[in-house]
């Protein structure tokens, strides 16, 4: 029985899109990259939320936020994380140069159109991902750290676990449909505030307006980094199995928080749920007061 429930929700998952807000290609479009072990099952378009005191790591809301769900494009969070953890430790620079495979090349969209034989700058690679949400650099990333997605998927699983995400499992790079493709709300969560927290350096890649590829501008898929004032970051994503997914910094008045939405029956949804937990907990999370914006 366990058997056959994997094969319906690949199935399902079949008829998923690619990452960002947009709809996309189907799962056949993104070859499987076998990993770890199969999670427990995942419902489908279901809501969770959390929302976690920066400074502190309180937790001031929790909707379903432990139960697993399909974190779509959050994943290129953690492919950054990996990047930036190569620019810290001084192994890449900004300029350093990316090859571009046929593999990585064919992923389909959400793409920044990179071609087999090229090579991108790391920081174009940076762009793309915080910016564009593009599936085939995602894969430029992963075989330029490890070799394959595969190995990359997997360094990106220990990684998880490093931080404390004890429910999340990566089976690729990008957040592409895969059943194996799971993570919660709080997890995300605390990827979020680990991103903040250890590369103040970088960080400020996550509130890019747009990047510029070739002949063509694209705008960064978090339309609320305009209109929320002290959002800072970090990440959309959408496959048709997860809806639509967000992880929000939001600091102001000395206080800080992370905020996840996962779920959203569409972008203008999942947006008016996230500015209610801004607007409702930001107020709860530590900090404030005369002196705070004198730190």
């Amino acid at each position: 029985m366990r058997f056959l429930a994997v094969l319906l929700l690949a199935a399902s998952l079949a008829g998923c899109s690619a990452s960002r807000d947009e709809r996309g290609p189907s799962l056949a479009s993104a070859p499987a990259q076998p990993l770890a072990a199969l999670p427990q099952e995942v419902p489908v378009r279901a809501y969770a939320a959390f929302v976690m005191d920066a400074r502190t790591g309180k937790v001031l809301h929790d909707t379903a936020g432990r139960s697993p769900r399909y974190p779509a494009s959050l994943t290129k969070m953690m492919t950054l994380y990996m990047v930036f953890e190569k620019l810290e430790a001084g192994a890449w620079t900004t300029r350093t140069a990316l090859p571009v495979s046929e593999e990585a090349a064919s992923r389909p969209p959400s793409k920044l159109g990179v071609r087999a034989g090229e090579a991108i700058t790391v920081d174009i690679a940076i762009r793309a991902l915080a910016v564009r949400s593009a599936n085939d650099v995602s894969v430029v990333v992963a075989e330029a750290i490890s070799g394959s997605e595969e190995a990359f998927a997997a360094a990106m699983t220990r990684k998880a676990r490093a931080l404390g995400m004890m429910q999340t499992n990566f089976a690729n790079a990008s957040g592409l449909p895969d059943p194996r493709q799971v993570t919660t709300a709080r997890d995300i969560a605390i990827l979020g505030k680990a991103l903040s927290k250890k590369f103040p350096r970088w960080y400020a890649y996550f509130s890019t307006p747009s990047v510029t590829y070739g002949r063509r501008t694209w705008q960064n898929t978090n339309r609320l980094l305009a209109t929320v004032d002290g959002m800072d970051g970090i990440k959309t994503g959408y496959i048709r199995a997860s809806g639509y997914n967000l992880c929000a910094s939001v600091r102001r008045g000395g206080r800080h928080i992370i905020a996840v939405v996962i779920g959203g029956r569409s972008g203008a949804d999942r947006n008016r749920r996230m500015e209610a937990l801004i607007k409702e907990y930001l107020p709860k999370s530590s900090g404030g007061g005369l002196l705070a914006n004198l730190f």
